[in-house]
């Protein structure tokens, strides 16, 4: 018995292997290497780093280029949040009052998540761009057209409205797993009592849907800590820092400028405030789970 159940754990152990090893490769010696590098001063050239102590953490911390991208990120969370969980909902919505093809109608909706963030940018850049003829028709009727990716404001919608359109559809199948979970008997019970489907959507739909609006936040908010892609392809976080997210400041520090201690400095301060960000987000949506009789 005990050599059956020893060869049961090694051949568990084999199986997980290639993760453990995925795991070890690219998740913890990176860690381990970004931990020793906070505290070094290294070109990426020399064979030496130097070491500076908490001089990294110092600038780091007063440094307006990080205040500048921490608020970015927040921006985008702000606009990004409300718009992907109405989109999401909405879609969800669809496909479970669809009578047919259920299956099509969500695969469709899904296909955006699986684009590449590179190509998906490099669209939306052609589409924009100033001979474009979305924009050639905006002169035709009103004499002149908007500079999308040049002004501040509207370079952030763009980006946001983009992540909307990528995420919405994969967002929509965790919001339609809840749907299904929902029994019919209590729409019939409640319309019964008189409920309108506005009453019956905003007082039992919603709370009911309270364990994806709890997994669909998490996500959206680590996402919007961590988008490097659409902001780098568009506007390389420009005009004026105005889309300077906090990866591509972590870029710019590590590849640009050839400081990678002080790059890893602010992708520890990045994950620091990512962690914080969640936990008290979460805190705010299992307030509102309570309220309606979540644990």
């Amino acid at each position: 018995m005990k050599k059956q159940a020893a060869k049961k754990e090694l051949q568990g152990w084999l199986l997980a292997s290639p993760y453990l090893l995925f795991t070890l490769i690219f998740f913890f010696i990176p860690l381990l290497w970004s931990l020793f590098l906070v505290f070094q001063n290294w070109n990426l050239i020399s064979p030496t780093p130097t070491f500076v102590g908490l001089a990294n953490f110092q600038e780091a911390l007063t440094s307006p280029r990080v205040w500048q991208a921490f608020l970015v990120s927040y921006k985008f969370m702000a606009l990004f949040i409300p718009l992907v969980l109405a989109a999401a909902i909405g879609l969800a919505l669809i496909i479970h009052l669809v009578p047919r093809f259920k299956p099509l109608f969500a695969v469709g909706f899904f296909l955006p998540y699986l684009a590449s963030g590179v190509v998906t940018s490099l669209v939306v850049r052609g589409f924009l761009s100033y001979d474009s003829p979305l924009n050639s028709f905006l002169r035709t009727i009103f004499g002149t057209s908007p500079d999308w990716l040049g002004n501040g404001t509207l370079a952030t919608l763009v980006i946001v409205l983009m992540m909307v359109w990528k995420f919405a559809g994969y967002y929509s199948l965790i919001f339609l797993s809840g749907l299904q979970g929902i029994p019919a008997e209590v729409y019939e019970a409640a319309s019964i009592d008189g409920a309108n489907a506005w009453t019956r959507f905003w007082r039992m739909t919603l709370p009911m849907l309270y364990p994806a609006f709890y997994t669909v936040i998490i996500l959206a908010v680590g996402l919007m800590f961590s988008i490097f892609t659409e902001p780098f392809t568009l506007t390389n976080g420009g005009p004026q820092m105005a889309t300077q997210t906090w990866q591509l400041e972590i870029y710019y520090q590590a590849f640009n400028q050839f400081r990678s201690g002080y790059g890893a400095t602010i992708a520890l301060l990045n994950a620091v405030a990512t962690f914080i960000s969640i936990i008290l987000i979460r805190r705010i949506v299992e307030a509102w789970g309570h309220h309606y009789g979540w644990d």
